[in-house]
C-alpha cells in the first residue's frame, strides 16, 4: 500500500483529527487496543489521539527497557496522569538486556530490539488484556530511512512485508503514518498537550542503545546515561532540533593527575533540521564547547575524551546507529 504523505501545510488539523479518531474507533470496535507510551512526541501524541478515539479501550503501558534516560519512566507517566491518562510501567529491563548481549552489529541490535518488545513483551502484554490491536505512533520518515536502506526503524513492521497478526498474535494501527515531525508537533499541540511533550527533541525508538556504540550493557548504558543529562542541561536553551551524546566502543589515551588514564570517548551531537531529512550540526560557541567538554569528563566516571560531530545529514545520519 502507497502512503501518501501531509505536508505541515497541507495537514487540515481538526479533520485530521476527526477521521483518525473514527478510523481508530472504528478498527477496534467494541475490543480493547494498547500502546507503548515513551514519553517521545510520536508516542505521546499517539497515545493522546488513540485515548480521545478509544477512552478506557485503550490500555497504555511504559515499557521500561532499561534504555531510557535518567528518570523518564516516573516522570513521563506522572505527565500524563495529570491528562487524564492512566499509565502502566512494565519492567522489561532484563529482557532487553539479555536480547542484547554480545551483539556489537547496528543492525543486529534494532532487530533484537525489535523482536524484544513485540514479539515478547508486548505480546504478552496483548494477550493479558486481550486486546486484538497495538496503536504506535510511526511516523513518515520512519518508513522512508527504512525503505530506502538507509536503517531499519524499530518499529516498522507491516512496510517490510511481515504480518504482526500472523507472527506477534495482534494488528498494529499507526494513525500518524502520513506525517513528520513537524506536523506531528503541531497535532501535540492541537490535542492540548504540554509544551513539554511537543516540543521535545526527537528521541529514537531503540533509546540510548542507539547512542551506545558496541555491546549495550547496564554499565555501558549508564555512562551514555549521564553524558545525555549534561547535554541536555547545557544545551536546552541553544534552540537546536536535537542534542544528545554518543558513547564510542574503543577506549582512548587520556591524562589525570600525570598518569595516563585509559578511558572512553563522548561524541556530542547537535542539530539543526526541520523534518530529520537533512541537518546541519549546530554552530557552538566555543565556551560552550568547552564547558561541555569539562562536566562530562569530570563527572561522569572513566571518560577522558569528548568529541564535537561537524559533519551534514547526508551523508553523516543524525543519530549515530
Amino acid at each position: 500500500m502507497e502512503i501518501k504523505e501531509i505536508t505541515r501545510e497541507g495537514l487540515l488539523m481538526e479533520d485530521f483529527i476527526q477521521q483518525k479518531s473514527q478510523e481508530v474507533s472504528s478498527l477496534v470496535g467494541d475490543g480493547l487496543a494498547v500502546n507503548a507510551l515513551s514519553g517521545g512526541v510520536d508516542s505521546s501524541v499517539v497515545t493522546m489521539l488513540g485515548h480521545k478515539a478509544l477512552g478506557r479501550r485503550l490500555k497504555s503501558y511504559f515499557i521500561d527497557s532499561g534504555l531510557m534516560r535518567s528518570g523518564e519512566p516516573q516522570h513521563v507517566v506522572a505527565l500524563f496522569k495529570t491528562l487524564g491518562v492512566e499509565v502502566e510501567i512494565i519492567d522489561a529491563q532484563k529482557q532487553f538486556f539479555d536480547a542484547l548481549r554480545g551483539k556489537t552489529d547496528p543492525e543486529e541490535k534494532r532487530e533484537a530490539i525489535t523482536q524484544t518488545f513485540y514479539a515478547l513483551v508486548f505480546a504478552q502484554l496483548v494477550m493479558q488484556s486481550n486486546a486484538s490491536y497495538v496503536l504506535q505512533g510511526t511516523n513518515y520518515t520512519d518508513i522512508e530511512e527504512t525503505v530506502a536502506g538507509i536503517k531499519r526503524q524499530h518499529n516498522i513492521i507491516e512496510q517490510l512485508g511481515i504480518d504482526p497478526q500472523k507472527e506477534y498474535g495482534y494488528k498494529i494501527i499507526e494513525p500518524l503514518l502520513q506525517l513528520r515531525k513537524p506536523a506531528i508537533r503541531d497535532l501535540g499541540r492541537a490535542l492540548k498537550l504540554p509544551e513539554e511533550l511537543y516540543r521535545r527533541p526527537p528521541f529514537p525508538g531503540p533509546a540510548l542503545a542507539a547512542r551506545v556504540i558496541g555491546e549495550v550493557t547496564p554499565e555501558r548504558v549508564e555512562i551514555v546515561r549521564q553524558a545525555t543529562a549534561i547535554v541536555e542541561d547545557e544545551l536546552q536553551a541553544s534552540g537546536a532540533f536535537q542534542y544528545f551524546a554518543i558513547l564510542h566502543e574503543d577506549r582512548v589515551t587520556g591524562v589525570r593527575a600525570g598518569r595516563r588514564d585509559f578511558g572512553m570517548q563522548i561524541e556530542v551531537r547537535c542539530w539543526e533540521s526541520d523534518d530529520a531529512q537533512t541537518g546541519i550540526p549546530t554552530n557552538l560557541p566555543y565556551d560552550r564547547l568547552l564547558a561541555l567538554g569539562t562536566r562530562i569528563t569530570s563527572e561522569v566516571l572513566g571518560v577522558v575524551s569528548v568529541t564535537y560531530n561537524i559533519t551534514r545529514k547526508p551523508p553523516s545520519t543524525i543519530e549515530a546507529i
